[in-house]
């Protein structure tokens, strides 16, 4: 999998993901990730990439011509799968956009910065907008840093243990079961004993029950999910 990062702020991305998982993914080649500065088109010498809006509303809008020639130049050398804007409106991440996305083979993030990005990015550049949750970054990096991780983790090799994500929390629009290591006691709280029964159908059902009951009480509206 390869995916191409578009930023405005590229520093804001090289930490996140050159460490655990996702660094170790493309350590190992599973997957390729660029991170793109687009400043490389900026406008005028100082290589500016934002604006005012038309209508003089309050700040700075990103503009579409640096956007626009970094995407024709990715698409000169290969075709893309998906390209995403970073958006508070677009879809709601979850884990069943994660789960498709890994199956994808090449894939543009467009993070956007200020005020947003000129509405016709959005209109004739982007196959699709995601959103981190119902509130407002200073820009679409971190986010951009968040659906990379969820979705390197899935692909085969990435984590250690492949089937520890398919227990991971959300795969079945459910919680994950609690969770328990050494020592079984501690401080004179205890592991549940079918834990340390050692019978992996008592255990399996414990987990089961447990996931369905705290996801009933933590976040009830996942099970009227489809």
């Amino acid at each position: 999998m390869r995916i191409d990062i578009l930023t405005v702020v590229p520093e804001l991305l090289d930490s996140p993901l050159s460490y655990s998982i996702v660094g170790r993914a493309r350590n190992k080649g599973l997957v390729d990730i660029h991170i793109h500065n687009l400043r490389k088109y900026g406008i005028g010498p100082r290589q500016n990439v934002d604006d005012y809006s038309y209508g003089g509303d309050a700040g700075m809008v990103m503009r579409i011509e640096p956007i626009f020639n970094m995407i024709q130049e990715l698409k000169a050398e290969r075709d893309y799968d998906e390209v995403i804007f970073l958006s508070p409106d677009g879809e709601r991440l979850n884990q069943g956009i994660a789960n498709e996305l890994s199956l994808k083979e090449n894939i543009i993030l467009l993070c956007g910065h200020y005020k947003g990005v000129d509405h016709r990015v959005r209109e004739h550049l982007l196959t699709r907008e995601i959103s981190v949750g119902d509130y407002v970054l200073s820009g679409g990096e971190l986010p951009a840093a968040i659906l990379a991780d969820a979705i390197v983790r899935l692909i085969p090799g990435a984590l250690t243990d492949e089937t520890s994500a398919l227990s991971d929390s959300f795969q079945d629009n459910l919680l994950s079961a609690p969770v328990y290591t050494r020592p079984a006691e501690f401080n004179g709280w205890s592991v549940p004993e079918v834990l340390l029964s050692g019978n992996p159908k008592l255990i399996q059902k414990w987990q089961d029950e447990q996931a369905l009951e705290r996801t009933r009480l933590l976040r009830p509206e996942l099970l009227k999910e489809d």
